[in-house]
């Protein structure tokens, strides 16, 4: 487990806590507000080769169990985002590599009521921090597809570097789907990221 895992993280009217099972309704709600809205980027499974069994998409507790498992491996950071006291969507620091790399990727989504309100970089910053100044992880990325405007725009805003593309990188919407990479090190951002992305917002 990670040591400073379960943690809340907070700034303003934005809150990141680890999800919990008794999210299901109002994840399950905005989730089905905003189907259309986060189709195109969600990932899907690709077809089983013959013979070999058809996976299922997890239901909620099956979700909720599995980021705990990993969470408690030292693997994951499951967050759901909170704004304003509501629900508003999932972020998830994955891919959690020790020794030599010390790396994450950061992964979310976000109602689309409240987009463009900065609430998705003020939820990266807040994440992104905590792995470099508590976690003690070292490079931090995010992969997006470069269809994905809004998203693109959260990394933008951040000061993420973009490093190249990845083809045929993850299985999104039901295709294998290429993906931009965006990355932080933490001596790129040694006064935080989320003072950044306030500095930047007052000018």
């Amino acid at each position: 487990m990670i040591p400073s895992w379960p943690v809340v993280l907070v700034d303003g009217e934005v809150l990141l806590r680890p999800i919990k099972m008794r999210d299901q309704a109002a994840w399950r709600e905005v989730n089905r507000r905003n189907r259309e809205w986060l189709r195109p980027w969600e990932a899907t499974v690709p077809p089983a080769p013959p013979g070999a069994p058809v996976a299922q998409r997890p239901t909620f507790r099956q979700m909720v169990r599995h980021l705990r498992s990993e969470a408690n491996a030292g693997r994951m950071l499951p967050f759901v985002i909170e704004y304003r006291g509501r629900l508003v969507g999932q972020l998830t620091v994955a891919g959690i590599t020790w020794g030599s790399m010390c790396s994450g990727h950061v992964g979310y989504w976000v109602d689309s009521e409240v987009a463009g309100r900065g609430v998705m970089p003020t939820a990266v910053a807040l994440a992104v921090d905590h792995c470099f100044r508590v976690v003690g992880l070292h490079r931090m990325e995010v992969c997006i597809r470069p269809e994905n405007g809004p998203s693109r725009r959260v990394v933008e805003k951040l000061g993420f570097r973009e490093e190249g593309l990845r083809p045929r990188y993850l299985h999104i919407d039901g295709a294998w789907r290429d993906h931009l990479v965006f990355a932080l090190t933490a001596e790129e951002v040694p006064e935080g990221l989320l003072r950044r992305w306030h500095q930047s917002r007052m000018k």
